[in-house]
């Protein structure tokens, strides 16, 4: 089996390719399957996914299965640069989908609750009508309409709020404030699904083992505020620092700038669970495994 993973060099990147090299994630071993495969690792200095031609000459030594791990995942930047964004969050999953179509290869992409409005007290299925709020959301859309109908043999995977132990996330940035202040202000009326990237990139690797094609939820289980995650980071890290809750309204007037979000993105593991089985564990599980790494 030959492999592709884009972005390789991000958070859920580095926990695919890890994965594969110990065949091994948090919650135990991955699909034999796997087993020998051939993994060529690609980050935006190998691969500029966003020019079909240099990815049209680099798949077409065959691959098996790409996963596109590679996204503008700067909420707020997006607004600033919703060209930039779209470029590699839209036009280079087109370009990934036209060649694997062409070359016979399955394609897992990922995206985003951010596709949701978030107006709706209730967990979203795989189903709900989609309307972002944001650049980063529009762009990330985009490119799930992109990848649908350019290659049937796709699998995307919608994730929230995800961590992992490469690049920047909300679980470093509470840390890393909440070792050098007494106070930390974070948003407490939108709520989601804090996701460990280890728990997606085991669920990725075994749904593209199937032909189960489509639409995938794949969150960690439970749902919480922004403010109740960055409690749960202080406790788990053993910090004093103390969690003051804000409303979206009075976080956006002290960023004008920043980006409109779900008010609730809560997430349904539905086709996980009709398909491979949903194995994701509670969030606060989740949260507590990585931090005791």
């Amino acid at each position: 089996m030959r492999i592709l993973i884009t972005g390789a060099a991000g958070q859920l990147g580095r926990e695919l390719s890890g994965m594969l090299a110990s065949g091994q994630a948090e919650i135990g071993p991955i699909p034999a399957s796997y087993a020998g495969a051939e993994v060529v690792c690609a980050d935006a200095g190998e691969l500029d996914i966003t020019d079909a031609a240099a990815v049209d000459a680099f798949l077409a030594s065959g691959f098996d299965v790409v996963f596109n791990c590679a996204a503008y995942t700067n909420v707020d930047g997006c607004e600033a640069h919703e060209s930039d964004a779209f470029a590699v969050n839209a036009t280079g999953p087109a370009n990934l989908a036209r060649a694997c179509e062409q070359t016979g290869a399955k394609l897992v992409h990922v995206s985003t609750d951010y596709v949701f409005p978030g107006n709706q007290p209730e967990p979203r299925v795989e189903s709900d009508e989609v309307a972002p709020l944001s650049a980063y959301g529009r762009t990330k859309l985009a490119g799930e309409q992109a990848v649908a109908q350019a290659c049937p043999r796709h699998f995307i995977v919608r994730t929230a709020w995800l961590y992992g132990h490469e690049g920047k996330n909300f679980v470093k940035t509470m840390m890393r404030l909440g070792n050098s202040l007494d106070t930390v202000t974070v948003v407490d009326d939108q709520l989601g699904c804090p996701t460990n990237a280890n728990d997606v990139a085991y669920q990725m690797l075994r749904i593209a083992e199937t032909e189960n094609y489509g639409i995938y939820h794949c969150v960690n289980k439970g749902t919480c505020s922004w403010a109740d995650f960055a409690q749960a980071i202080m406790q788990e890290a053993g910090l004093n620092c103390v969690v003051a809750r804000c409303t979206s309204q009075e976080y956006k007037e002290a960023h004008p700038e920043s980006a409109s979000r779900p008010a609730y993105s809560s997430l349904v593991n539905g086709h996980l669970a009709a398909t491979i089985g949903d194995t994701m564990r509670p969030w606060h599980d989740a949260l507590r495994s990585y931090m005791g790494k």
